[in-house]
């Protein structure tokens, strides 16, 4: 059993797997910041400073009646909330990051179709040098 997991975890697939989550990760880290310190201000100058990060609704508060001007004063006093402007973050994240794979995989997916029109169009190879060698003593055999 441990011959087998060593022979899983030495293949070059593992490896491979393995520093693409690393680097999956690190570029998840890239995009959520690039979607809550850039894109978001931006979205909420257009919106009329909408801060989506803040945008929540309160289900249930401790002390009724209460209004929490952000969602943190509402954490701090216990009051449940649904954090919409959160999940909105998430969201436009995720479609960055998806349009990125979207992107990547159609480059990969076009090199790799040039690659093999490139290959069917090349000739193919001529015999090797010592193939016609061959086919010159079997011709002069034959003669």
């Amino acid at each position: 059993m441990f011959k087998e997991f060593k022979d899983f975890a030495l293949k070059g697939n593992f490896v491979d797997m393995a520093v693409g989550i690393v680097i999956g990760a690190a570029f998840s880290t890239i995009v959520k910041s690039f979607v809550s310190d850039i894109i978001m201000p931006v979205v909420g100058v257009v919106t009329g400073g909408v801060d989506f990060s803040n945008l929540f609704l309160v289900i249930k508060s401790p002390i009724e009646g209460t209004v929490y001007t952000t969602l943190d004063a509402a954490k701090e006093a216990g009051a449940v909330t649904i954090n919409y402007g959160i999940f909105v973050n998430a969201l436009i994240t995720f479609v960055i990051v998806a349009f990125v794979l979207f992107m990547v995989i159609k480059g990969m997916n076009n090199a790799k179709k040039a690659l093999e029109e490139e290959q069917a169009a090349a000739p193919p190879p001529g015999p090797s040098a010592e193939v016609e060698l061959l086919t010159e003593i079997r011709d002069s055999l034959a003669k």
